[in-house]
């Protein structure tokens, strides 16, 4: 497989954008969630997984700096009927960092059908996407961190808010993982985050995008529509030392222009060093929520944007929705998400 990463083509490649990431408890598991390729971006993106990219879920156990786990999934090309053959490679030990390591073989499938192995079940396909947050509210924190004014919530009127993401859809996969796996046995901390790698004329692979904590682009980097940022091609251990002091300025300059903390800068960097590394945490076994009160894994109810727009602005932006916007689009039981 080789693919020309040089050109803008391939770095705006929706299929390779991942939109989310979620990790919460089901019984007796855990279940890992990356949702890629939303419709938000307009109705020409390509449909389905790319079938040169590995999608990867990283896992970090006891607060290790690097991955102990990777879940790595695999497509083939497109059918007639719009399916594609999967395969899902579980990596461990050194092997959970290297490109070049095969992994041991855990399932093979296909998209839209669930795949059941010894102590994991894996399901992909397109979705209805449980996410919710009115984007013009989201462009007035966005102008606030990109000038370093006090975020301007005059004439917002949650109550009136709007989820932008109605009628859209992504791509989603969905990997379930019994607490019988001796790393991911209830009790333990994880550091979680997702990336997309895509094959290169040379032969190896390449980092295209990543993602740990929710909504981190969408604030921070809004503009990078071509994957150019380094943060894309960095590993979250590079995080705090490559980008915490941009991260830190950035909040600092939000939160003095807003008067909203005695000490700017001593805010910024908590908030730096609560997002650094970019890496969602989690105790197995516990139930997930990612709020105000606590951060603890992420489920497909949480209303994320609330949470991450109020810590960048120091102060309560209110998202006007609640979860109950889409619950029609979250299920119980596997694959928790609803098929579009």
């Amino acid at each position: 497989m080789s693919h020309h990463l040089d050109t803008p083509l391939a770095r705006q490649n929706g299929r390779l954008y991942i939109d989310d990431l979620y990790v919460f408890p089901a019984t007796a598991s855990t279940v890992f969630v990356m949702d890629v390729n939303s419709t938000i971006t307009g109705p020409d993106i390509q449909p389905g997984f790319h079938d040169e990219a590995r999608y990867e879920f990283k896992v970090h156990a006891d607060n290790a700096e690097f991955e102990t786990l990777t879940y790595r999934v695999s497509f083939g090309a497109r059918g007639s009927d719009g399916r594609q053959s999967l395969a899902l490679h579980l990596l461990t030990g050194d092997d959970a960092r290297e490109d070049a390591a095969d992994g041991e073989l855990v399932l093979e499938g296909t998209t839209g059908e669930a795949c059941d192995g010894s102590d994991v079940r894996l399901w992909a396909g397109r979705i209805h996407d449980s996410f919710y947050i009115d984007l013009s509210l989201l462009a007035r924190v966005n102008g606030a961190v990109h000038d370093g004014t006090a975020v301007d919530l005059s004439g917002w009127q949650p109550e009136q808010a709007q989820n932008s993401f109605t009628g859209t859809t992504v791509e989603s996969i969905v990997l379930e993982i019994s607490h019988q796996h001796p790393v991911l046995e209830p009790g333990t901390q994880i550091g979680v985050w997702c990336t997309t790698k895509l094959a290169t004329d040379a032969g190896g692979w390449r980092q295209i995008n990543r993602a740990g904590h929710p909504m981190m682009w969408p604030i921070f980097w809004p503009d990078d529509t071509r994957f150019t940022y380094p943060a894309n091609a960095r590993h979250p251990a590079q995080d705090f030392e490559a980008d915490g002091k941009n991260l830190e300025d950035r909040v600092a300059a939000v939160v003095a222009a807003a008067g909203t903390s005695d000490d700017p800068q001593g805010y910024g960097e908590t908030v730096a060093r609560e997002l650094f590394p970019d890496v969602l945490p989690y105790v197995v076994g516990t139930p997930a929520t990612f709020g105000f009160a606590t951060r603890n894994g992420r489920t497909l109810a949480d209303n994320a944007p609330e949470v991450m727009l109020s810590m960048v602005a120091g102060t309560a932006v209110p998202s006007g929705l609640k979860p109950s916007v889409t619950a029609s689009l979250r299920q119980k039981t596997f694959p928790y998400v609803v098929p579009a």
